[in-house]
């Protein structure tokens, strides 16, 4: 509670006086003319705004959580990380700005004006390589599962020789955990609700299975806050919805670490995860603080500041907490906005060489910009997209008992 109270203190009294400085440092929204209703309104509205959102997370967890958890420093790492990426893109675009007004001439906002896209990518990648790495060699991340009989399969715990055996009391009873060191994870809809990524290899290769599920670590971190930054087109759009699925994850977080819950659940049991509340606390807390000034009509953007933190500290707690396969159901309005985009621009190539003239599917990508076209207001489609994450959300917690 006191890190949720933190990160809201934080990001509401703290929020006011950087839109301040922002403002009075020019650090302003530039729009382009893309014939939407209201985005002229929008020009000059101060940017980099993310950074409340990075400060509230950070404030509270260095001064409640234990430093020494792998889990927090790796969140910790996660959050400046990709945070510096979106500020070094927001100075870039602002640069560009800056010299366009000095020579006199009319700014227009071009996506090739920021850091260019591969070495956002890169960024991404190294990230993705140090949490997989983080998660699959560190000996302090481990996860736990309940020997179901007297005759020990050697399967649960890996590769572990000497595998450590704990007797924990759930309702009263004694029961038997080894340390399972297989990449497993969370599958919805199934009997036993995990799956080993060591399975997509052939018997030869299981040994390197560790570099399988880098790359997918790679691949959901990169996907999951790209899938954020391109959501972030709307006042308060990506800011609701992070903070809706950062609640979702606050109760993964906590059935996993507990250890009657995850019995009850038939999921794995995760320990050291009870540092993590507090970090996840003050994530959903910053979010909400920033909805205040970030909701419509917006006093500050996020900037790819608080976009690509937002989407990065999603994919890590979802891998964290062995949920990532969950993340195209709570995660679906970040999936479906990053797709429109996708089948827009391979759609628009495809037409475009076979007819000679580009054709579209959506008004315009990503889609809640489609719906701004149908004549929606921002407010209403914003409104709509956190219903449906919030549907979404209880339908990957429901999926936790329903098999």
């Amino acid at each position: 509670m006191l890190s949720v109270k933190l990160s809201l203190v934080v990001a509401t009294v703290f929020g006011k006086k950087l839109i301040a400085y922002l403002q009075r440092k020019q650090l302003g929204e530039s729009v382009r003319d893309l014939g939407l209703a209201g985005e002229q309104q929008k020009k000059g509205t101060p940017t980099m705004g993310g950074i409340i959102i990075i400060l509230s997370i950070l404030i509270p967890t260095l001064l409640f959580a234990d430093l020494h958890k792998v889990y927090i420093r790796l969140m910790l790492l996660c959050t400046v990380w990709l945070g510096a990426i979106g500020f070094i893109d927001d100075l870039l675009k602002i640069k560009a700005k800056r010299n366009a007004q000095a020579k006199g001439v009319a700014y227009k906002k071009s996506d090739s004006d920021g850091l260019a896209g591969k070495f956002k990518i890169f960024g991404q990648v190294i990230l993705g390589i140090i949490v997989g790495a983080t998660l699959y060699f560190n000996p302090n991340v481990v996860v736990k599962r309940e020997v179901q009989s007297t005759g020990y399969d050697k399967s649960i715990s890996g590769r572990l020789t000497n595998p450590r055996f704990d007797t924990i009391m759930v309702n009263g009873k004694a029961k038997v955990f080894v340390d399972a060191k297989n990449v497993i994870t969370t599958i919805p809809f199934v009997k036993n609700h995990e799956f080993n990524y060591a399975k997509l290899l052939p018997k030869s290769l299981e040994d390197y299975s560790y570099i399988l599920y880098i790359i997918i670590v790679i691949f959901i971190v990169t996907a999951v806050s790209n899938g954020a930054n391109i959501t972030d087109g709307l006042d308060g759009l990506a800011t609701g919805v992070s903070a809706i699925i950062g609640i979702a994850l606050g109760i993964f977080a906590y059935v996993s670490g507990t250890v009657r819950f995850a019995e009850y659940l038939n999921i794995m049991y995760i320990p050291n995860l009870a540092e993590l509340s507090i970090f996840i606390a003050a994530f959903v807390g910053a979010c909400i603080g920033f909805l205040w000034y970030n909701a419509y009509p917006a006093q500050v953007f996020m900037g790819d500041t608080g976009s690509l933190a937002l989407g990065g500290i999603i994919a890590a707690l979802s891998i964290i907490v062995r949920k990532e396969l969950l993340i195209p159901i709570f995660c679906l309005v970040f999936l479906v906005e990053n797709l429109s985009v996708v089948i827009q621009v391979s759609y628009f190539k495809y037409t475009k060489r076979k007819y000679g003239e580009g054709r579209r599917i959506f008004l315009m990508s990503p889609l809640h910009h489609h719906y701004q076209k149908l004549g929606y207001h921002e407010s209403k489609i914003a409104v709509r997209f956190w219903i449906i994450t919030i549907l979404c959300v209880v339908s990957a917690i429901v999926t936790l008992k329903l098999r």
